[in-house]
């Protein structure tokens, strides 16, 4: 899903504009230093419309972002949840995904960004299946990034900043050219982090076990949901420091995340993962969420804003 779809409106600092025409200056502060802050958010179609997944915990995380990097907001939580929705809306869209985007614009010749307005930009488009046809169902070959994540101190993982994921495109880059379709990639202290842009999980003897939010992670809104469901259905989860042959031997290991959903990992530098197909666990939690996000079970934990 490398490809961008266009759909034909952009909400843009409270109005919409053709999508051909939402342009930024080639010298803004965000494409001189990276500095926007962005969600990805998605909607999904259900028997009462379209419904956006987790819309306020996301739009709380752009405004938590926000200010770790002292960008002043002109737009409150309430404003940006409605502006999501009204995009939606005005696409005429069922299901797609949405990328909330506060950039600095032209202004500042340095890397203090004051001199440089903040925009506020929120496109939707058609969104499938991150990791290609057939990887829910089948899973993925993962390897092992000889890229690192950031060290704590350096730049903030809890904040989403575009910056943030040249990290990322390193450790996916290098995972496609060496034949698999994602990676996961270490801490600085060698224990297991995340993915190119996903949460990693594992099981083992039918408990699930994760990263810590101290192990250079994004702390994942769907993260968070697959800890809840995973309480929901009976099953133990841990947060603890994870070696890298804990990937190895796990019994099952699956990504999770906006863009990826729950996908199933079945090897891992060419080691199978248990049988190497997705297993009871992967499954019954992708049920769970699939069958919450599509409405055909009734939302327990209010994760659904329906667009209209």
């Amino acid at each position: 899903m490398s490809q961008l779809t266009a759909t034909e409106w952009i909400w843009r600092d409270g109005a919409f504009v053709p999508w051909a025409d939402c342009n930024i200056h080639l010298l803004s502060h965000s494409v001189q230093y990276g500095s926007a802050i962005f969600e990805g958010i998605r909607c999904y179609a259900t028997p009462k419309g379209p419904a956006i997944f987790r819309l306020r915990e996301h739009m709380e995380r752009l405004l938590g972002s926000a200010k770790v990097y002292r960008f002043d907001m002109k737009y409150s939580l309430d404003d940006l949840v409605q502006a999501a929705r009204s995009v939606v809306v005005k696409n005429n869209m069922e299901a797609c995904y949405l990328r909330p985007m506060v950039l600095r614009g032209y202004g500042a010749s340095s890397m203090v960004p004051f001199a440089s307005p903040v925009e506020v930009f929120i496109p939707c488009w058609p969104y499938g299946a991150y990791l290609g046809a057939g990887a829910h169902e089948n899973g993925v070959d993962a390897c092992i990034s000889s890229w690192m994540r950031v060290a704590p101190n350096t730049i903030p993982t809890m904040a989403k900043i575009a910056g943030n994921y040249l990290s990322g495109m390193l450790i996916k880059m290098q995972a496609l050219a060496d034949g698999y379709a994602e990676a996961i990639a270490m801490g600085p202290d060698g224990k297991l982090s995340e993915s190119s842009g996903a949460n990693t999980f594992l099981v083992k003897n039918g408990a699930i076990y994760t990263a810590p939010v101290d192990a250079s992670i994004l702390p994942g809104i769907t993260r968070d949901c697959v800890m809840s469901l995973a309480k929901d259905l009976g099953i133990p989860v841990y947060e603890r420091d994870l070696l890298r042959e804990s990937v190895y031997l796990a019994d099952e290991v699956f990504f999770c995340g906006t863009a990826v959903e729950i996908t199933p990992v079945r090897s891992v530098d060419r080691i199978p993962v248990g049988a190497g197909k997705p297993g009871p666990v992967t499954q019954a939690l992708q049920q769970r969420f699939n069958d919450t996000t599509s409405g055909r079970i009734p939302d327990a934990h209010g994760w659904l804003t329906l667009a209209r």
